[in-house]
């Protein structure tokens, strides 16, 4: 074109969960069988909505008022739910002004970072959920700035790393904290999350915390809400939705809730900035919030969300007790979500290393996918799986880490084909990163 149309951000944008969509389906119709392990949604991999969930959502389907515009910030019923269930929490406090309502928590996370300085940075955790690191990444047309999660300390924030970032780097006006977290499973308790406000608070910085997952815990964990440990001095934004818990991601429906909003005049007009923005779209999705309070409150929820959890719950440690004696990786229990991230130990993955695949066709078509040196190594190793045993994951170092290995879920619906698919994985990494000599069909 006569004048560049590109965004200076726009190489930052990449979502390697649905990415290798692309490429599973184009091994489908090479004849691969495909369990689509890569993303995470329940209903997708089998989970039943149940009918009085369905008899509410049609009921309100009924009702004139869901098929017009609501309020910007979203209907007044369903932001007032959220009030209360934050309220009875016995943290910071907040009203049904401090409640946002977007289409979904993209939507959310789109404008959060695309509102912010083009030189304000938000320092992520790495790993770190794709659509959060690249959002940011792309606002400040730069690589994210990261903090390490340790996977051995169960995938807590290292909390001295996070200070470095700080110090070291004057842009950094925020942090980002998703609890539970994606794409580990792991879960912060109280103190953890205490000592994140305490840098944030001595250092004049603002909080993200994305608690899409905060009703989703296990094994005995539980995770701290962040209004609960917040105090009343730090602003923060905390994301909330229903895709997951409900679950309902079709439903594209979430909500911001902010905390301490005028300790900080600049984060007053920043958040204001984030409503003007969705003020021009008019508002979100009606339907969605009108049947949140009313599928929360209805007295079959609670045990629904726990029989889930339940599940949950047992594959984790399925998956774990599978996995935990495989030699040359390092894996966690999952304690929230349904993300389990495996890492291989460093340097352990090469470029010859293969897994048979008998059809010629899909072997050609995986080598040549692998053939540039610019392949991330567990990249490799993904495809090849796929390729192998039609199990789709997705590379660790697709999640802004340079540790190697894959994120799973735990969303296979039958139990028994959840065991074969962990042991086929089991299986595989054995065999790939045994497989000493290069590939004979390989340049």
């Amino acid at each position: 074109m006569r004048t560049d149309i590109l965004h200076i951000g726009a190489g930052e944008l990449n979502y390697e969960i649905r990415n290798i969509v692309n490429v599973g389906e184009k091994l489908q119709k090479m004849g691969v069988q495909v369990n689509w392990e890569n993303i995470g949604d329940p209903v997708a991999k089998g989970e039943q909505v149940p009918d009085w969930m369905k008899d509410i959502v049609a009921k309100a389907v009924h009702e004139n008022a869901t098929y017009s515009y609501s309020p910007t910030k979203g209907l007044l019923t369903a932001r007032e739910y959220v009030v209360a269930t934050t309220n009875s929490l016995g943290g910071a406090q907040i009203d049904v002004d401090d409640v946002i309502f977007f289409n979904g928590l993209g939507d959310a996370i789109s404008k959060v970072y695309g509102f912010l300085k083009p030189t304000a940075r938000v320092v992520v955790p790495t790993p770190s959920y794709t659509t959060h690191s690249s959002a940011e990444a792309a606002h400040a047309s730069d690589q994210p700035v990261t903090y390490l999660l340790d996977p051995n300390h169960l995938w807590y924030p290292d909390l001295e790393d996070i200070e470095n970032h700080i110090k070291y780097n004057p842009a950094v006006a925020g942090i980002l904290v998703i609890n539970p977290d994606n794409p580990t499973g792991a879960v912060y308790p109280a103190d953890v999350m205490r000592a994140i406000v305490e840098i944030c608070e001595k250092n004049d910085l603002f909080i993200i915390c994305d608690e899409i997952y905060q009703n989703m815990t296990y094994n005995g964990t539980v995770s701290a809400p962040l209004c609960t440990v917040i105090g009343n001095k730090v602003p923060a934004i905390c994301m909330r939705g229903i895709s997951k818990e409900m679950p309902w991601p079709g439903g594209r429906c979430g909500w911001i809730e902010v905390y301490n909003r005028h300790r900080d005049p600049m984060f007053a007009t920043y958040v204001q900035s984030i409503l003007n923005a969705k003020m021009l779209e008019v508002c979100s999705t009606t339907l969605p919030q009108v049947v949140l309070p009313r599928i929360k409150q209805h007295p079959k929820y609670k045990e629904h969300l726990q029989s889930r959890i339940r599940r949950y719950e047992r594959y984790s440690n399925l998956a774990y007790n599978i996995l935990k004696n495989v030699k040359g990786i390092l894996v966690n229990r999952s304690n929230g979500a349904f993300y389990m991230s495996v890492v291989f130990e460093e340097g352990l993955l090469n470029h010859h290393q293969i897994l048979p695949i008998k059809n010629d066709e899909v072997r050609e078509t995986v080598e040549h996918l692998v053939s540039g040196s610019n392949v991330q190594p567990d990249k490799r190793f993904v495809y090849y799986l796929l390729a192998a045993t039609g199990i789709c994951v997705v590379p660790l170092s697709s999640f802004a880490t340079d540790l190697q290995g894959f994120r799973v879920t735990l969303l296979e619906n039958s139990e028994e084909d959840f065991i074969e698919i962990f042991n086929t994985i089991a299986n595989s990494i054995g065999q790939y990163t045994a497989s000493a000599q290069a590939c004979p069909h390989c340049s």
